[in-house]
């Protein structure tokens, strides 16, 4: 048996005509899709970049437990889970997150992992020398505008398409070899928005004004020229990456991997594009275009074939799914899985394998949708009590060093988390200091978090109007909801206090 997994960052469902009759036609996602079971309910877990990943390796939320941060010592990984049953495993990306403070363990844990240079502010080439960055919309990061010189010129050359090319040429290598798991990690059609310019004719774009590849995390803040512009500059972008997919599409037809190898594609988040007047991710509501996310599964042979699956699913499953498909028994899991296989439901005998899924980012509202309705709950005024659980003080960037900290003497060394008999450190968020412009301060509230949300998806996917006054039944429900799915993942007790079901502890 063999798997791949094509995790594509901030692959946007909404712009698929896969999904959404007005998205653009990507030829080889619609390829994949001819051969595999299209997910129409699914969703993330943990936002952003590293909370997902590790939601992904574990099988296990990450957000009610921390922050921003790497494997933990006592985590239990999808590579590791391959290896005892003799599956080797090869990471082949240029997220090069994963080689920052706090995103480390991740690649190590693989049997062999590649790194691919040059992403948005990967410190690859030496700023020794003064380079001009030219007028712009948005941001350049100036590490960024160094990097791009070594392959804005040669479609091949970048970052991401070498990524999956690399990725292709060592399927055709390995063809014919048995009891492998290729995970392909192309950081596009994630920002900056840089893309060769007869993509950008594909998608119809005619933009003359002043460059713009990058927007800022704010609201939005360019005109309506400035934003139909980057949204086609997405657009081109995700062709791109569609594109080189297709590299890895062509060696499994070339040698008929599709009998004996599962392919699953998804992505970690989405982002805004001027909905709701904002721009990016993280500081804003947990609305869909972030959080409901594409996913293509191909099961060896032709199971399921063409077809579609409404049952509610997020990226915690791919683990046990994985796991189902090589026949790994659960016993082998070291800590329990909030993640569940998804073959049962695809083979018709159940419905579906979870009635709800909560997501969301630490720190923030909670968030909970059954397919239907859309519930988000904001914390308590002071949006405390909060505390960062870990082995490994760190978040996007940085150590929480005494710089960092208000009052290390704050912190507890002798806590346990409810799941697992580890020690960690109990860090109240209160005493991190922000790490930028406060987009992901732990326990600062924004207005939008003053109140509670609910929505109904079947009249209103826009998520416009808040039916939360109004709809006391499913608001009721969904609160009831949200308690029993936080006990079933382990939150930590005092997540209930800070989400006011103080009577649930």
């Amino acid at each position: 048996m063999r798997s791949i997994l094509f995790l594509s960052d901030t692959a946007m469902r909404r712009f698929m005509k896969l999904y959404n009759s007005s998205g653009i036609h990507l030829p080889n996602i619609e390829r994949l899709a001819q051969r595999s079971i299209t997910f129409d309910n699914h969703w993330t877990g943990s936002a952003p970049c590293m909370p997902a990943r590790r939601d992904i390796m574990t099988g296990r939320l990450n957000f009610l437990d921390r922050n921003w941060g790497p494997i933990e010592p006592f985590d239990y990984t999808l590579p590791q889970i391959m290896r005892t049953a003799g599956v080797s495993s090869r990471m082949i990306t240029d997220h090069y997150h994963y080689f920052e403070l706090g995103g480390e363990g991740y690649c190590q844990m693989f049997d062999s992992w590649e790194l691919i240079r040059g992403q948005e502010w990967d410190p690859w080439i030496s700023r020794t020398k003064e380079k001009e960055i030219p007028e712009h919309l948005g941001k350049i990061v100036p590490q960024y505008w160094y990097n791009r010189d070594a392959f804005v010129d040669d479609e091949s050359k970048y970052p991401s398409a070498v990524t999956i090319q690399n990725a292709a040429d060592w399927l055709e290598e390995n063809h014919d070899q048995d009891d492998f798991m290729l995970w392909v990690e192309p950081f596009d059609p994630h920002e900056p928005f840089e893309v060769p310019q007869h993509y950008l004719d594909a998608v119809g774009d005619d933009y003359e004004g002043t460059l713009y590849l990058w927007p800022e995390y704010k609201h939005v803040d360019v005109d309506e020229e400035a934003l139909k512009h980057i949204k086609k500059r997405y657009l081109a972008l995700f062709l791109m990456t569609d594109h080189w997919l297709g590299k890895i599409l062509d060696v499994m037809d070339r040698y008929n991997m599709w009998d004996d190898t599962a392919f699953i594609y998804t992505t970690d988040h989405g982002y805004m594009l001027g909905e709701h007047g904002y721009m990016a991710k993280n500081y804003m509501p947990a609305f869909n275009e972030v959080y409901h996310i594409p996913l293509i599964v191909h099961l060896p042979g032709s199971e399921g074939a063409g077809t579609r699956c409404n049952g509610l699913t997020q990226n915690i499953d791919i683990l046990p799914t994985l796991m189902d498909i090589y026949g790994i028994d659960d016993s082998v899991c070291r800590n329990p899985l909030h993640g569940r296989s998804w073959l049962p439901m695809v083979r018709g005998e159940v419905k579906s394998i979870r009635d709800y899924a909560i997501y969301g980012y630490f720190g923030k509202q909670i968030n909970i949708t059954d397919g239907r309705y859309t519930y988000f709950r904001t914390p308590t005024p002071d949006n405390r009590p909060l505390n960062v659980y870990t082995c490994m003080p760190t978040e996007a960037f940085v150590y929480f060093g005494l710089d960092r900290l208000t009052d290390p003497t704050a912190i507890t060394s002798d806590c346990y988390l409810s799941w697992v008999n580890y020690p960690v450190f109990r860090i109240p968020a209160d005493i991190v200091k922000a790490n930028d412009d406060g987009t992901l301060r732990y326990v600062k509230l924004y207005e939008w978090e003053q109140h509670d949300q609910l929505y109904d998806l079947e009249s209103d996917y826009a998520q416009e109007n808040n039916i939360f006054d109004s709809d006391e039944i499913n608001r009721k429900r969904m609160e009831d909801a949200m308690v029993q799915t936080l006990k079933a993942h382990d939150a930590p007790k005092e997540q209930f206090v800070r989400m006011r079901f103080a009577d649930e502890c």
